[in-house]
């Protein structure tokens, strides 16, 4: 079985895995990082949502093959040590966060769209397909604007 070396929050790790097992599995199953949650498999709810190389991806769908010498983030990555990243922050000023299960997913989201939009409209938040069972997205929208003010 082949070996996959990347970067995951800041630390190189090596993989042994089929090429195409998603790398949401190499992260959980593998090297125990729980942030990224499984919801769907299919790229519908976005739970997972973490960064390849600061780009927002779905490793659910994503394989493992395509990390390789690249630069995951999970959630777990997102935090400057103890100081939290600003959408962080917003998440809990604006208590986003209901069962809390899509926020992961939810706030890398947030930082991919304020890497690309300074400032960004209602229709440019509203263009996160990220899934909210418990629909916090109003609160969603107010950190997100919140976060955008701060950075």
């Amino acid at each position: 079985m082949p070996n996959y070396t990347f970067t995951v929050n800041g630390k190189t790790v090596t993989v042994e895995a089929p090429a195409d097992l998603p790398l949401l599995w190499a992260l959980r199953d593998k090297l125990g990082i729980k942030g990224p949650k499984y919801g769907c498999g299919i790229n519908v709810c976005k739970a997972c949502t973490s960064h390849l190389d600061g780009e927002a991806i779905n490793p659910c769908v994503t394989p493992v093959a395509q990390a390789a010498g690249r630069e995951v983030t999970t959630i777990e990555g997102l935090a400057d040590g103890e100081k939290l990243h600003p959408v962080q922050e917003a998440w809990l000023e604006q208590d986003v966060a209901q069962c809390g299960y899509c926020q992961p997913g939810q706030i890398m989201a947030a930082v991919a769209l304020l890497k690309k939009t300074k400032n960004p409209t209602d229709a440019e938040i509203d263009q996160i397909e990220n899934v909210c069972r418990c629909g916090t997205y109003f609160r969603i929208r107010e950190a997100i604007k919140s976060a955008a003010a701060k950075m």
